[in-house]
Order: structure tokens, then C-alpha cells, then sequence
């Protein structure tokens, strides 16, 4: 059936994922639901530094939001910052530097942030597409140390600090990738069979999902939502994605564009109107499956990846400096 899952998929991607679905969704769209003030709000946005994660801090720069970035590489996260407060004349944005596939990193990053900082809404934005099975120095795959172990860690060290916050958000960025994947534990690093990047990366963000879900039923006084932000432009597209990229470059969306319901679940009043635990695209929940694609998993296989991934973090934790 992966033929079939693919077709859908692609068929209800070029309707609905590009720049044209966007424009016609937003005609529907409340304005005022982003028009807000959030200064004394504290966001934190992983993979800040460009696309998406960058995109969305900037406009929650714009409404008054103390924002913190978190990004791998020094630099570049520089430069954002830079731009960030120089566009929207904030000065209450914070760079912190750490790679995401580093759970060491995580943990050593979020215990003092903890004890230095507050927060309202964490948004997990970072991630990556390594199209050939690479190793972190954890011996972790990469794709999966920075997709699902990355923000598994990430959110559950910050939850204290979350469960303290008035009106606590989390946000995950995912994909409509994962409709494709059925939740798979039995080889979470893809240790065998053919590696295809893709794939491993439309699986991560199944797992992404089912955490979103997990976690919703688990803290019922934090509002957790997972996201797709359909076909953007944007450097981790074109870097990850060139053939898919020279198809439809001239259908993406912009970064803006991509990053438009991260930015309101993250700061509209509506959002939380909604369930905990859904996953949206442009401002609406959809399903998490298609239709007669059978990528539904049973309850055990969700509560075993939990499992897991809280003995990697506990692990990564007590070696962690």
C-alpha cells in the first residue's frame, strides 16, 4: 500500500501544501486571532536562526514577546538575532547556542535555563533530512537524535517551567510527511533495510505526532499542538530537497507563510480553544491519518515509544555535564 499512501499524499499535497492552498485558506482567517500584544510572555524557538524557526520568532518579536533562540551554529544565529531586533526594534531576544541531535547538550542547556528564566511557550521548530545514515557522536542516527530525541528531551526538561506558566503552550513543527508513515518502534535509528532519508524523516515526524498526543493526555494544564507548515521555501528545503525543490519552487510558500499557524497556536486565544493534543495546517486541525491508508498504531506501540525515549533521555541525563 506505500504506493497508494504516496499517491494520496502527493495528490492532496499539491492541492493543499503549496502557496496557492495557503492563499485560499487565508481568506478565511481572523486577523485580529494574531493581532495581539504578548509582551511579558516568554517564548523559546528551536532552530531559530533561518526558515521557519526564524520567521516566527520574528513575528512574535513584533508583538512584544521576550524570545529565546536556540540554534546550532554561532554565526548564523548571530545574524538572526541581529536582524530580528533590528526589524522589529526588540531588545528582549536572547541567543542560546546548541546542537539539537546533542541530548548531553539538551539537558546540560535546559537545567540552567531552568534556574535563569521563565517560560510561556516552548516551540519546537528544529530538525533535519540527512539523507544518508549518519551517526552522532552518541552513537545516535542523526536524523532521529535531532527529530525525536531532540525534542522529546527539549520539552520534557522543561515541562517544571512550563507546568509554572500562565496559559503554557508547546508547538511542534512537523509534516505532512508523517500521513505516509505508520509509527514504527521495532527500528527507531534505522538500522536496517535501505536508508531513505525521506522516509526516516516522514517517520520521525509520526513519532513527533504521537508525542504531541502522549503528552497532551499526560499535562492536562499545558496545551500542546503539532503543526504542518505545507511546501515553504526555505534553506533546509532547498539544501535537504533539490529535485523536489526545482519542481516547485515557483509553489512554495514563504517563510512567513510557512510559519503563519506556528505563530498562531503560539499567540492567539483561539488556539487553545481547541483540544489539547491536535494536529494543524493553515489555523485548522485535520487528521492525523488518511483514509484507508492504515497507519493507525495500537496504544501499546505509543506507550513503548514513550518508554523508550524516556530511557534515552534518563541515560543522556545522569552522563550529561
Amino acid at each position: 500500500m506505500s504506493w497508494y499512501r504516496n499517491t494520496v499524499w502527493f495528490v492532496k499535497g499539491l492541492r493543499e501544501y503549496t502557496r496557492g492552498g495557503y492563499e485560499s485558506a487565508s481568506k478565511h482567517f481572523n486577523p485580529a486571532d494574531v493581532e495581539v500584544d504578548v509582551a511579558g510572555r516568554s517564548f523559546l524557538v528551536t532552530g531559530a536562526n533561518s526558515g521557519i524557526g526564524k520567521a516566527t520568532a520574528k513575528e512574535i518579536a513584533r508583538r512584544g514577546g521576550t524570545v529565546h533562540l536556540v540554534c546550532r551554529n554561532k554565526e548564523r544565529a548571530e545574524v538572526a538575532k541581529e536582524e530580528i531586533v533590528t526589524e522589529t526594534g526588540n531588545q528582549n531576544i536572547f541567543l542560546h547556542i546548541v546542537d539539537i541531535s546533542n541530548p548531553k547538550e539538551i539537558w546540560k542547556f535546559a537545567e540552567k535555563f531552568r534556574n535563569e528564566h521563565k517560560l510561556n511557550v516552548l516551540i519546537n521548530n528544529a530538525g533535519c533530512m540527512v539523507n544518508t545514515r549518519e551517526l552522532t557522536e552518541d552513537g545516535l542516527e542523526k536524523n532521529f537524535a535531532t527529530n525525536t530525541l531532540g525534542t522529546y528531551i527539549m520539552t520534557t526538561a522543561l515541562l517544571p517551567l512550563l507546568e509554572k506558566a500562565a496559559d503554557a503552550r508547546v508547538i511542534t513543527v512537523s509534516s505532512g510527511g508523517m500521513l505516509v508513515q505508520k509509527l514504527n518502534i521495532s527500528d527507531l535509528q534505522s538500522g536496517s533495510g535501505p536508508f531513505d532519508g525521506t522516509m526516516v524523516y516522514a517517520q520521525n515526524k509520526r513519532q513527533q505526532v504521537v508525542l504531541t498526543e502522549q503528552w497532551a493526555k499526560a499535562h492536562r494544564n499545558i496545551h500542546f499542538s503539532v503543526m504542518h507548515p505545507g511546501w515553504a521555501d526555505t534553506p533546509a528545503v532547498r539544501s535537504s530537497m533539490p529535485d523536489f525543490y526545482e519542481r516547485m519552487k515557483n509553489s512554495l510558500r514563504t517563510e512567513a507563510q510557512g510559519a503563519d499557524t506556528v505563530l498562531w497556536l503560539a499567540v492567539s486565544a483561539e488556539a487553545t480553544k481547541l483540544p489539547s493534543g491536535l494536529f494543524f495546517q493553515v489555523r485548522q486541525p485535520v487528521p492525523t491519518h488518511l483514509p484507508l491508508a492504515y497507519t493507525h498504531s495500537p496504544p501499546e506501540d505509543e506507550e513503548k515509544l514513550m518508554e523508550v525515549l524516556e530511557e534515552f533521555s534518563q541515560k543522556f541525563k545522569s552522563v550529561s555535564p
